[in-house]
C-alpha cells in the first residue's frame, strides 16, 4: 500500500498543480488583473519541470526521452502564445492558449504518472514547481 500511495503521490501533485493552473486561465478574461499572476504561476512550473522533474525522469526512466523533448517542444510553444496574448489579448489567442494547455497538461499527466510515482514525492515542490 505504501507503494501505491508513493506512487500517486507525485501524479496527483502534477494533476493539482495543472488544475490550479486550469482555473487561473478560466480567470484570464479580466487579464489585466490575472495574466502577470498566471504568466509567473506557468512560467515557475514549466522552469521547475525542466530544470527538476524532467532530468530526474530522464535519469530514472531514459526510455522517456522522446515524450519529454514533446513537452519541452510544448513549453516554447506555450511561450509564444503567452507572449501574442500578452501583446494584444484576443478571444483566439484565449481560446489558442486554453486549447494548447489542456493538451499539454493531459498529455503530460497521462505519459508522467508512472515514472513520476518512482520518484520521491518529497521532491514535489523542486520538481514540479508547487
Amino acid at each position: 500500500m505504501a507503494d501505491r500511495n508513493r506512487l500517486l503521490a507525485l501524479s496527483h501533485q502534477l494533476a493539482d498543480i495543472h488544475d490550479r493552473l486550469r482555473d487561473q486561465l478560466a480567470d484570464l478574461d479580466d487579464l489585466p488583473t490575472h495574466c502577470l499572476a498566471f504568466c509567473e504561476a506557468l512560467t515557475r512550473h514549466h522552469t521547475a519541470e525542466e530544470t527538476g522533474a524532467f532530468p530526474q525522469l530522464e535519469e530514472e526512466s531514459p526510455e522517456l526521452g522522446p515524450v519529454l523533448d514533446e513537452l519541452r517542444r510544448d513549453h516554447e510553444l506555450i511561450v509564444e502564445s503567452l507572449r501574442k496574448l500578452a501583446a494584444g489579448p484576443t478571444a483566439l489567442e484565449r481560446a489558442t492558449l486554453a486549447a494548447l494547455l489542456e493538451t499539454h497538461f493531459t498529455y503530460e499527466e497521462r505519459k508522467l504518472a508512472a515514472a513520476l510515482g518512482r520518484l520521491d514525492p518529497r521532491l514535489g515542490p523542486t520538481l514540479l514547481g508547487t
